[in-house]
């Protein structure tokens, strides 16, 4: 036993020295690499690697971080897009369904067959430049509708089983249209007897392109998606980018989510092999949802090409990094460098954006900001010293014509050469800038005399009027320039330049290539002018223009021939206003050309219901005004008016000034050339008072002479009125041309015409211009003695 114990306790003696050593050695080793690890060429890798594990990480989170918000954003943009679309298509289907119900209640509750024309009466009835209201009976004809051209077409008969067969609102599948090519929707209400038996339909027409029109590049994108869909998963309309589609077809629960929950619905869809955020909403009472998707690749362009920059970047820095371990003195003292070099270029950047916020980029001349504060500077010393200054507000009046001639480079060669002839006018102590385009402001201190004024005004008239040469060409232009002078004009600089620029228009309407100084009937005369333009620009959308007629009658028979329709402006507040008042302003302001497309449409709708409510077929005259007859869409117009109305050309006359022709020969005889192979009369206007010789007529294709009314006011008493007019007479008759008096008032006047075998004339002697139902009852009452002669 004892030995036993002495064998263990040896055994156990042995044991703990060796684990001591094994022990003193990992210790060791340990030691050891550490002292290793803090040697340079394995500290620096190291902390390199370390660094770089942070740098990256930290720049992952970073395009992480700012995928997510970018992500969310585009989810709450296509949300917050979603609702105002929804809003407005949801308006648009209702005022649709709105018309429907109201050419329904119409047809049913007063037995109209054709209600279209008491809606329209009423204004009632939408726009027929987007919407086509219908009525169809129970046979599928087109009974009635606000598009003339569609009066006895068919629809499918299936089409009108399914509307037949429900009461509420039915919205067909689009369809391409034959004669467009443009995809259409057709809005559907039923119709019912008094029996409550079906008695057809009532429909409006619409291009689907109407319904994905607010379509916004700079929200959507070209790759956004804007679509109107139907419960049975067909696309009524579709859009991205500028293509527009419908007919497509889809999975609608896959795509509409069936919750009320609208905040919740956001969708990843591959439709058309675009990844898009798409949100969806059905609209409340109607068989429609709308779809907005904003794309991920376009929305996320942004930030995709920032994580890049990123990553170019964190590389750029990594291998920097590697490589330049040891030269990180060199390294810093560059990063000092740098950012002594971004410091300098803000400095430059600062200023040079300070220098363009008070002078003009083209010319160097002080803007309008600038400008305003110098004369307000100017006006506090002038007061302080009871001193005058004036301002000078100068426009030149050709510029237009150099930039469509020469082009904008040559524009602004222009504008340059003026800044610098126009400072060689002025003193030191002057101050002249540049408002934009090609209106200057020149401001004079220190006046001691209004003559110093005119001087200086007319000096810059004689330098502006010198010969340009400009791309080697030489070009003249001239100025117009207002005036108001302080204290007299104006105590602010406001009012001053508001005063100048008055006097300058004065300038304009007198003549150009002259200067004005402000007076207070100058400000009454361009409030009174701006209200009738402000009023004039919402009358045609306001339905404040009707057209009169005034007959022109045979000069034998005294039947009426023809008509001539002429405008009337029925002002809501100031009542008739006469044309004399309004045409040039309307002509001025090229509001004329709109005017004068309604004025050509209106007669010839007109002319072509009374020929469909068999009155006689006759003739309508309408005027062209200087803007209209050099209006490059004239004849395309023209040719679309026509067709729309269905009015025979050959009833149709356009009157065009005598001076209008003498103007630009070669393209008057253009423009009349195009006219005739339209097959619409030509009447040469107000002739006689510019004595146009018999050659410079005859190579125009006219068909009518009207003699002014100057020309005959005095036929009795003055010989040389007497003279002319027979000589117009004879000229007419030479040529082969209708010859027709205007502006008849007497009986001498008819009786002068008649012994001068003149064809036609028209004046108060006879008919003074009336509306157009009393017009209607002069065509009844003559088609009435027609029938009882015969």
């Amino acid at each position: 036993m004892a030995i036993q114990r002495a064998s263990v306790l040896t055994s156990a003696q042995d044991v703990a020295p060796r684990e001591n050593a094994q022990s003193d050695a990992t210790s060791n080793r340990f030691r050891r690499r550490v002292d290793q690890v803090q040697e340079a060429y394995i500290l620096f890798p190291l902390l390199a690697v370390l660094l770089l594990s942070v740098i990256w990480a930290g720049t992952l989170y970073l395009i992480e971080l700012e995928q997510a918000r970018a992500q969310q954003g585009i989810a709450e943009a296509s949300l917050e897009i979603g609702a105002t679309y929804e809003a407005q298509i949801l308006r648009a289907v209702r005022e649709i369904d709105q018309t429907l119900k109201l050419v329904k209640y119409t047809y049913e509750s007063e037995r109209e067959p054709n209600p279209l024309p008491k809606l329209k009466a009423r204004a009632l009835l939408p726009s027929p430049y987007l919407f086509d209201v219908s009525v169809v009976d129970a046979s599928a004809l087109v009974v009635a509708s606000t598009q003339s051209s569609e009066v006895g077409n068919r629809i499918a008969k299936d089409e009108l089983q399914t509307v037949g067969r429900d009461t509420a609102l039915s919205i067909s599948r689009p369809w391409k249209s034959p004669a467009t090519g443009e995809w259409k929707l057709r809005f559907s209400r039923r119709l019912d007897t008094e029996a409550g038996a079906f008695a057809g339909i009532a429909m409006v027409e619409v291009d689907a392109a109407y319904f994905v029109s607010s379509y916004d590049t700079s929200k959507l994108g070209n790759q956004g998606l804007l679509g109107l869909l139907g419960i049975d998963g067909v696309f009524r309309a579709r859009r991205s980018g500028e293509a527009i589609s419908a007919g497509d077809e889809v999975d609608y629960a896959a795509v509409v989510p069936d919750t009320e929950n609208t905040d919740a619905v956001r969708l990843i869809n591959g439709t058309d092999g675009v990844r898009r955020y798409t949100s969806a909403r059905q609209l409340y009472d109607f068989p429609l949802a709308v779809i907005v998707g904003l794309s991920e690749e376009e929305q996320l362009a942004t930030v995709t090409r920032q994580a890049h920059t990123y990553l170019w970047r964190t590389a750029g820095g990594s291998l920097l990094l590697v490589l330049l371990a040891g030269l990180l003195a060199r390294m810093s003292w560059q990063l000092v460098q740098s950012r002594l070099r971004a410091g300098e270029a803000k400095i430059a950047y600062a200023e040079n954006v300070e220098y363009l916020a008070y002078h003009d980029g083209l010319t160097a001349l002080p803007n309008r900001s600038l400008f305003s504060m110098l004369l307000s500077q100017s006006i506090g010393e002038a007061s302080r010293y009871h001193r005058q200054l004036a301002v000078l507000f100068l426009d030149l009046d050709r510029f237009k014509q150099v930039n469509d001639t020469l082009g904008h480079d040559a524009g602004d060669q222009l504008l340059k050469e003026v800044a610098l002839r126009l400072k060689t006018c002025l003193r030191t102590s002057d101050t002249v800038a540049r408002l934009g385009g090609d209106e200057f402001v020149i401001l004079l201190p220190e006046l001691s005399d209004d003559k110093d004024v005119a001087t200086t005004a007319q000096k810059i008239l004689g330098a502006i009027a010198r010969p340009f040469n400009l791309q080697g060409q030489e070009f003249r232009v001239t100025a117009s320039v207002g005036i108001s002078v302080f204290p007299q004009d104006g105590l602010d600089e406001q009012t001053l330049k508001k005063n100048a620029d008055i006097a300058m228009y004065q300038a304009k309407q007198c003549g150009k290539n002259n200067f004005q100084f402000y007076s207070a009937k100058l400000n009454a005369d361009s409030l009174e002018r701006m209200t009738l333009e402000l009023s004039l620009r919402h009358a045609l959308e306001r339905h404040e223009f009707q057209l009169h007629y005034q007959a022109k009658r045979d000069i034998g028979s005294g039947r009426i021939t023809g008509m001539e329709a002429l405008l009337r402006w029925n002002h809501p507040d100031l009542g008739i206003v006469a044309p004399m008042q309004f045409i040039p302003v309307a002509e001025e302001t090229g509001l004329i050309v709109p005017i004068g497309k309604w004025v050509l449409k209106t007669a010839c709708q007109q002319n072509v219901a009374w020929q469909q409510q068999g009155l006689p077929h006759l003739g309508v005259a309408v005027n062209l005004t200087a803007r209209q007859f050099a209006d490059e869409n004239l004849l395309t117009d023209l040719a679309e008016i026509l067709a729309e109305t269905g009015m025979d050309a050959r009833l149709l006359e356009l009157e065009i000034a005598e001076s209008l022709l003498m103007q630009d020969v070669k393209r008057a005889l253009s423009v009349l050339t195009g006219l005739k192979h339209l097959k619409v009369r030509i009447a040469i206007d107000d002739f006689g008072i510019g004595y146009s010789s018999l050659s410079a007529l005859e190579q125009f294709p006219l068909d009518v002479i009207k003699i002014d009314r100057s020309c005959i006011c005095d036929t009795s008493s003055v010989s040389e009125d007497k003279a002319l007019t027979e000589a117009i007479i004879a000229m007419g008759r030479t040529l082969s041309l209708t010859v027709v008096a205007q502006g008849v008032e007497t009986k001498e006047q008819a009786d002068f015409l008649r012994d001068n075998a003149c064809d036609e004339f028209q004046g108060f002697y006879f008919n003074k211009p009336v509306p157009a139902d009393q017009f209607k009852v002069l065509l009844q009452a003559q088609a009435a003695d027609t029938d009882l002669d015969t």
